[in-house]
């Protein structure tokens, strides 16, 4: 028997997977921790330079932070302004140079951040940034790497392999003595987060019947949400960095129960010739399910499948952009998966831009994901394309629109603001269905695996969009707003792939075979896929 049918005799979302999706959805609470964390630990808390005139004796340097406005000049020195006679002094040791006199903050929002405790500001603000765009490259890291290794050494293992480094880097990271160190540990992490990602949803679709691999990726993605929303009331309660840093990384010691209660994937078990093993998961998860298997069940493997990965394997990466039409549409599916990526990271990153408390906005905006992700369940099945140009251009002018509100309104900046992150999720939901639609068949894992590689460079550039406020407050605004909307007018030209036959060459898609049957999401395998989620 195909392994689909056994799924189907044995049940394809019953309790056995239900407990399975418990399993894998846990981790990602603290994923989205972590992928957050650095709004709070990273955040740059309003700040003086002390002048090289030294206090009275026994005094210590008191400012009223908001009676001064601090800037940096393009050329990164810092330059301050006082309305206040008593803070006058706090202009001196200011110059070409930089602080002279070291930096003071204020602890009124959080008593200490990576910036306060190694001076991030000014001349040193860029470091910052860049130390976001490394995190975010250990994503994509992570992706290939243990995409790689998870065909080869199983789901299961890999996910224990990812858990435990985070766990391990994560704690190590609060104690990191210096910023080289404190970012090298946070590569190490996010390479962990595609890690775990990755194959906890590889792991679950596996073992779920096609009728509910849809409904049950978006189950991961509410605990993702979940744990972004929880973050907000985390990080409000504890403000030192580090604290904060221990707090959300040692839990991951729990997961050492894992070893006993996760379960290998069998689809995987089959397909490395262990159909012995994976038979007695099968009668395991049969007996959970209440759905006994006959004794004279055969697992063996689909030669007409066996067949068609063969044929596949003459297929690379070059058939995605060597015919006119493929290559069309390869290219703009590849700028969706960016711009897409780009724009939500950029606006989940920088909450503090907005003008309302930090708290209370990433609440709101942990909170909008869970509409923004069911929502798509509605408008799928209606029209991809329709869905897909929609949600891009409601996200790319909600963006553009913040620039022209000032920042006294900081609540209905931050309300577009919301909107626009409601439209950059659901599109981002969107995308990985719609791109597994269009590309063919024989070059279809391909496809989605260069999307994902696509969709991280966008989070890797992400915090450096921010580096153009030095030259203008509104040009990361812009970037945000204008990229969305060119990928709504590119959808246009992509096909409708909703209630349509898959392609399975690339001559289908360049039109010389016209195909008449039906086939569904499920005739994809997404356990060789790069997979992107929050």
């Amino acid at each position: 028997m195909k392994f689909d049918d056994v799924l189907n005799e044995i049940g394809g979302f019953g309790r056995f997977q239900k407990t399975l999706y418990i399993w894998i959805c846990l981790p990602q609470i603290l994923l989205a921790f972590h992928m957050f964390v650095s709004i709070f630990t990273s955040a740059v808390p309003p700040h003086l330079c002390l002048s090289t005139w030294p206090p009275p004796a026994g005094q210590e340097p008191s400012f009223n932070f908001s009676q001064v406005e601090l800037s940096c000049s393009a050329e990164g020195s810092a330059q301050a302004y006082s309305s206040n006679s008593s803070t006058r002094a706090v202009s001196e040791g200011l110059g070409v140079g930089g602080c002279q006199g070291g930096w003071e903050y204020s602890k009124e929002i959080f008593h200490s951040t990576v910036v306060t405790e190694w001076d991030l500001v000014c001349e040193n603000a860029t470091l910052n940034n860049i130390g976001s765009s490394i995190y975010m490259f250990g994503l994509l890291v992570g992706a290939a790497l243990f995409g790689t290794l998870s065909d080869k050494y199983g789901r299961r293992t890999i996910i224990l392999v990812g858990l435990a480094l985070q766990v391990v880097f994560g704690v190590g990271a609060a104690f990191a003595p210096t910023f080289s160190i404190y970012i090298l540990l946070r590569f190490v992490v996010g390479t962990t987060i595609s890690a775990v990602i990755m194959n906890a949803f590889v792991l679950g679709t596996e073992w779920t019947g096609p009728k509910h691999r849809m409904l049950a990726g978006i189950i991961t993605d509410y605990f993702f949400g979940f744990g972004y929303i929880l973050l907000a009331g985390v990080a409000y309660l504890i403000r030192d960095w580090r604290h904060l840093q221990l707090a959300i990384s040692a839990p991951g010691f729990l997961f050492i129960f894992y070893i006993w209660l996760l379960p290998k994937s069998a689809r995987w078990l089959m397909a490395n010739q262990k159909n012995e093993e994976a038979l007695d998961l099968i009668r395991k998860a049969a007996l959970v399910n209440g759905n006994p298997l006959r004794d004279d069940i055969d697992l063996q493997q689909d030669h007409k499948s066996a067949k068609t990965v063969k044929n596949q394997r003459k297929h690379t990466v070059i058939d995605l952009v060597r015919t006119p039409k493929m290559r069309r549409q390869s290219l703009i599916v590849f700028y969706l998966w960016f711009v897409n990526v780009l724009v939500y990271y950029g606006l989940s990153l920088n909450i503090s831009d907005f003008g309302i408390n930090i708290y209370l906005t990433q609440f709101i905006f942990g909170l909008v994901e869970m509409p923004a992700r069911t929502i798509t369940l509605f408008t799928l099945n209606r029209s991809r394309q329709i869905s897909q140009l929609a949600f891009l251009t409601v996200g790319g002018l909600a963006c553009l629109l913040t620039i022209f509100i000032p920042d006294d309104l900081s609540i209905i900046r931050t309300a577009l603001a919301m909107v626009g992150k409601f439209g950059i999720t659901a599109s981002l939901s969107i995308i990985y269905v719609y791109s597994a639609e269009i590309f063919p068949t024989v070059v279809r894992q391909s496809g989605i695996g260069m999307g994902s590689m696509c969709a991280r460079a966008g989070g890797v550039i992400a915090p450096i969009i921010y580096l153009l406020k030095r030259y203008s407050p509104q040009a990361p605004m812009v970037v945000f707003g204008l990229c969305p909307l060119v990928g709504a007018a590119l959808t246009m030209l992509l096909p409708e792939t909703a209630n349509k036959a898959l392609p399975d060459t690339i001559e289908e898609v360049e039109g010389s075979i016209q195909r008449c049957v039906d086939v569904s999401f499920s005739s994809f395998n997404p356990s060789h896929t790069m997979v992107v989620r929050n």
